[in-house]
Order: structure tokens, then sequence, then C-alpha cells
């Protein structure tokens, strides 16, 4: 009678796993054809980006954005939606920049394709003409020092390692001297600094993004050039010395009060415990901020659109999370996580879609180290009902606006599409609608939702 019993239990277990692993899987591919017939991520990123645009935080358009995600929020019927306030730079770019080579004796005058990096001052009404002088890396600019940098302006010149497979290592490998190349030329007397844009292709849009000055450095101005002119500039200066003319007229502003936008709907059983999407609702102002970040906010709008359409009853309360300020400064996550804090939330799990809008491949994940590996392994038991959907897990980072969430010891994910294209829109005047699939698009809120499903259901 007892391995009568025993034997009973043990079927009874996996008969009830198997019961629910079916069950899953059958919620799960309703997900998918919900977002894929009736999501609602595309119609809102087109409106996002075609009738407010790029948005720059502390611009009229970011300002836009916040009310019209606020509104659309409010119509899906959430039990919560409401601004929370933050305090943003205020950076503008002013009138068009002006960078060429002058009286080259090889090729004359020419106007190279630039961008002003963001936080960047500008030059004084004359603009600036100065010889180039072309380095590698960071260390490079410290070895030339004063002796071989003053006066001069200094061309930040390594590509990214095109050999990664992972685009955004790539990223990460070559980023370093946009962010903290001029400062560290200012040091040694450099009156400005040319940049190389972040991508791997050869093109000829320029990338822009944040760079970083020190209060007590002398700030120097900081421009972005594309790849293909950037490869012409280094091959001519192998043939002569080279001088380039810079104009620019950015500033920064004081900075202004904005807002992230949260809409929730609050869970049956632990409300206490929160599960996060969300995006940065903020963009640079070159192109419409489509895959960077538009892309992300509609995703994390959708997921909670697709659970209230499949009349699903959350256990947990699920948050979407548009945060401003991502671009220059982060000052929404900030404000987040401080007020998130104060309150003594506890955010179980926390999902950024912040790498475009391309096919899902999977997510990486992070968190705490006295707590991740527990959590992490109960995520990864999930992947049979996610691989079926092309879906895989890694450990790895998670999202530059959910990170300040770690302390509350949840898993954080970042959700991650397929990487190879997205360098050639990052922060460039074509990241527009017209480069989002929105098939693409769809898979990736399915993938969110489907995952927020998961831990919902069964916690970590």
């Amino acid at each position: 009678m007892r391995l009568f019993i025993i034997l009973f239990c043990c079927f009874s277990s996996t008969f009830l796993s198997f019961g629910q692993s079916d069950a899953d899987a059958l919620f799960i591919k309703e997900i998918y054809n919900t977002a894929l017939t009736e999501g609602a991520s595309y119609p809102w990123l087109k409106s996002l980006t075609t009738n407010i645009g790029g948005r720059l935080s502390g611009s009229p358009q970011a300002a836009a954005a916040v009310e019209y995600t606020r509104q659309e929020l409010e119509l899906l019927g959430l039990d919560a939606v409401y601004l929370q306030p933050c305090i943003v730079p205020h950076w503008v770019r002013g009138e068009k920049e002006q960078v060429r080579i002058v009286n080259s004796s090889a090729i004359g005058s020419l106007e190279l394709n630039a961008t002003a990096l963001g936080n960047s001052i500008g030059t004084d009404k004359h603009g600036i003409t100065a010889e180039v002088v072309e380095v590698q890396s960071l260390d490079e600019v410290e070895k030339l020092g004063k002796a071989g940098l003053d006066g001069k302006i200094v061309f930040f010149n390594r590509p990214m390692d095109p050999t990664q497979i992972t685009t955004f290592s790539a990223y990460g490998g070559a980023v370093d001297q946009r962010f903290a190349g001029p400062r560290n030329a200012a040091k040694h007397g450099a009156v400005a600094a040319l940049v190389r844009s972040m991508t791997t292709r050869l093109d000829d849009y320029p990338h822009t993004g944040s760079t970083a000055y020190e209060e007590d450095d002398k700030n120097i101005p900081a421009v972005a050039i594309s790849t293909n002119h950037a490869e012409l500039l280094s091959d001519l200066l192998e043939k002569e010395a080279v001088q380039v003319y810079i104009k620019t007229s950015c500033a920064n502003l004081s900075p202004k009060p904005s807002h992230n936008v949260i809409g929730e709907i609050r869970g049956s059983e632990f409300p206490n415990e929160i599960i996060l999407v969300g995006g940065h609702l903020d963009s640079w102002d070159l192109g419409q901020g489509a895959h960077d970040d538009g892309t992300g906010c509609v995703q994390s709008m959708d997921v909670l659109q697709i659970l209230k359409r499949m009349k699903y009853k959350p256990k947990r309360t699920i948050r979407c999370v548009l945060f401003m300020n991502e671009e220059n400064g982060q000052a929404g996550a900030q404000a987040y996580s401080k007020i998130s804090d104060e309150k003594k939330e506890f955010h179980l799990a926390a999902i950024e879609s912040d790498a475009g809008g391309f096919t899902p491949r999977g997510f990486s994940a992070d968190g705490d180290e006295k707590v991740f590996t527990k959590r992490y392994k109960k995520a990864v038991e999930w992947l049979p009902l996610l691989e079926p959907y092309g879906l895989h897990f890694e450990k790895g980072g998670s999202g530059a606006d959910i990170r300040y969430l770690k302390p509350q010891q949840g898993l954080l994910f970042g959700f991650r599409p397929d990487s190879q294209r997205y360098f050639d829109y990052h922060h460039t005047s074509i990241d527009r609608i017209d480069a989002v699939n929105k098939r693409e698009l769809e898979l990736g809120t399915a993938a969110m939702t489907s995952l927020v499903y998961l831990i919902d259901k069964y916690g970590l």
C-alpha cells in the first residue's frame, strides 16, 4: 500500500506538471495570436514617431510624448495611470553644424557629415580651425599629452569591432571614446574633438550620443562624423597635415521638469510584488526615435493591452513604466527607483526593452548576487515553453533604466532582439518608423508578455 501511494503521488505530480505545461503552452500561443492580430504597438509607434518625432529631454516633443502615452494608457482601463515628476537636463542642438576639411592640398575643402554630441558645448560664433591629430584610444591621448595635443583637434577613430557577433559588445568596446574622449583630450589642451560614429556600417549618417564633461574641466566642443568621412579623413592624414573647421551652437540650458509615465494592473493575490515592463520615452532629436526607444515603449504598453484584451487577471501587479531622460542623464530612472525605495516597494522582476524592435531572440538576466542564481534557475525552467518561439535566456546586463532596482533583489531582464541592424539606425536621422517591421515589433511584444505571464503565474 505504501509503495502504491508513493507511485500514485509521483504519477499525479507528473501528470499535473504536464497538464500545467499544456495549459501554459496554449495560453502563450494565444498571447502570440493576440499580439499578431490585435496588437496596438505599431499604430502607437506610428503616432509617436510621425506626429511627435524626436523627443529630447526638456523639449516640447518630449512633453507631447508624455501626454500622448498617458492618454493611450488611460484608454486601456487600467487600475492606475499617473505621471511621476522628475527634473531633466535640457540640451539643445542649435543651428546645423558646420564641419569641413579646409585647404587640403589633395582635395581642397570638403564638408563632412557631422553632428554635435549630446551635452557638448558649442564653439564661439567664429568657429574653430585647427590641425587634426588622430588617435585610436584614450591611452593614446594620455601618451601624447599636452606636447602632442595642445591647440589641436583630436580625432577618435577606433571602429566598432566587426568580429563581435553581438553588436552591443562591439559598441561597448568603442563607445568610451565618444563618452570620455572629449573631456580627456581637453585636459591636454585640445580645442575640439571629432569622434567616429558608433556603427559597424560604412555610411554617410553621423551618429550622435552623449559625451560627458567634468565640472572642473575646460570643456571643448565634441562632434561625431560619419564612418565614410572618418575613413576619408584618416586616409588623408596619412598623406598630409589636415586642418578642420568646426562651428556649432549647441548649449546646455537650465534643467526642466518632466515626467515618467506609469500604468498598472494591480495583482489579485500578491499586489505588493511588482513585475515591471518598460522602455525610455525620450530620444535624440535627429530622427524619430523609432528603434531607440519608441519600440520599447509601445511594446511595454502593449503587454498591458494584450493582458486586458485576454481578460487575464494577474496575481501580481503588472506595471508599465516609460522612463524619461535615458539618453543624456537617466533622471527618470533615478527618480523612479528613489521613490520606489521610499515606498518600500518590491520589484519581483523588471523587463526593459531598449535594443530595437527587431526579431526577438530572448532575454538576458541580471540581479543581486545574493538571489540571482536561485531566481535565474527558476526562469530557465520555462525554456521549453519559450524555445518554440526562438527565445532563450542568457546571463548578462538588463537595462540602463531598471538597473537602479537591483538592490531590491528581484530579477532584471533585458529584452534581446536580433542586434545586427540596430546600430545602423542608433542615434541617427534614419531611426524612423519605416525602419521598423510591424511583425517583428509584435513578436517582441508577445515575447515580453509571455515572460510576464510566467513570472506572474509561478513567481521566482
